[in-house]
């Protein structure tokens, strides 16, 4: 019967440690800035920083494209990344990011009056894309994809380049130092 106390205090340090550091937490705790007021919400997470000297170069790979009309939640990652990493010690300036457009996603990089044609409503990707571009995010649409959607250069949203492929857009930023992200 000895055992029964070790075996309840036990059991009590093992209910502990699985209680999940948030354990208030919830999207109320999510909020944009410092970058992007309107963009990227992130959630602090206490005892982590990033030091100010760290360099980061991230692709991001979008296919899917949005609802009509709305932002596309992927577009939005680049913007909850900078915001985060700046808001736990990140320099901006140490901040390279690229998206990379293909599939369905196509749609989003095009300008409000061919999105219009397309689609029937205003492009709910504009201001953002703007901001992300102001901000030095390079955005690249596949043109094999943009082949397929039957959407030329001139239809693309003023600062979206244009590669042969969204493979091939992936493999020049992988030379030039670019992870992707997985997510």
């Amino acid at each position: 019967m000895k055992s029964l106390p070790l075996l309840a205090s036990t059991l009590a340090a093992v209910s502990a440690l699985s209680t999940p550091l948030f354990a208030h937490a919830g999207t109320d705790d999510f909020a944009a800035g410092p970058v992007f007021n309107n963009y990227g919400k992130h959630a602090p997470v206490p005892g982590v920083s990033v030091s100010p000297q760290q360099q980061f170069k991230v692709a991001f790979d979008v296919a899917k494209g949005a609802d009509v009309g709305k932002v596309n939640r992927k577009f939005d990652s680049l913007a909850r990344f900078i915001n985060m990493h700046v808001t736990n010690g990140a320099k901006l300036e140490n901040i390279q990011l690229a998206l990379v457009v293909h599939g369905s996603a196509t749609f989003d990089v095009i300008n409000n009056a061919a999105y219009q044609k397309k689609k029937g409503e205003d492009n709910g990707n504009l201001d953002l894309l703007r901001a992300l571009m102001d901000k030095g995010v390079r955005v690249i649409v596949c043109g094999q994809s943009s082949a397929a959607n039957d959407v030329s250069s001139e239809m693309l949203i003023e600062g979206v380049e244009m590669d042969l492929s969204a493979m091939t857009a992936h493999a020049r930023l992988s030379e030039q130092g670019f992870s992707t992200n997985p997510f």
